[in-house]
């Protein structure tokens, strides 16, 4: 079985048993008070542009990243799809990083699991040793990739 595959079946095992995400990340406002109104009046044409379809929206109304399934490409899509054009561009799209609880990371419970890794193309996952992943916050563009191949829910975002 490939390591590809491996992953895909441990992080659909793994989506039964992960807890909702605790920091909500929200797309890139321009000013963030003033474009939450707008939103809730918006027909959110940045959910149906999402080529992930990670853009959803909250029970107000309110455009946030769910990383349950899959991560951002950084495609833009619903930065070009906002009509009320309150979203920026900017260089880190994603206001955030990932970071492992170790507490529920299966490597740092001595078993032999690189699922976080493989999808990290900015290298931001480090093993220290074999049972040691870290992730580097500098390096780390706040995907999410990571977060819905890990089989144990051990990776959220944070600030």
């Amino acid at each position: 079985m490939s390591t590809s595959a491996r992953g895909g079946i441990f992080g659909a095992l793994g989506s039964l048993f992960r807890e909702k995400q605790s920091f909500v990340v929200r797309l890139p406002y321009a000013n963030e008070g003033e474009s939450f109104e707008v939103c809730k009046m918006c027909e959110a044409p940045c959910v149906s542009s999402c080529e992930e379809k990670i853009v959803r929206l909250d029970g107000a109304k309110i455009p946030f990243l769910d990383f349950s399934s899959t991560g951002c490409s950084d495609c833009k899509q619903c930065l070009e799809a906002c009509v009320p054009n309150v979203l920026r561009d900017e260089k880190r799209f994603i206001s955030g990083h990932a970071k492992i609880a170790m507490s529920s990371c299966m490597s740092h419970h001595q078993t032999v699991c690189f699922s976080c890794k493989e999808p990290c193309l900015e290298d931001a996952i480090v093993f220290s040793g074999m049972f040691n992943p870290i992730i580097l916050g500098e390096k780390c563009t706040g995907c999410g990739y990571c977060i819905s191949v890990c089989p144990s829910g051990a990776i959220e975002m944070v600030a």
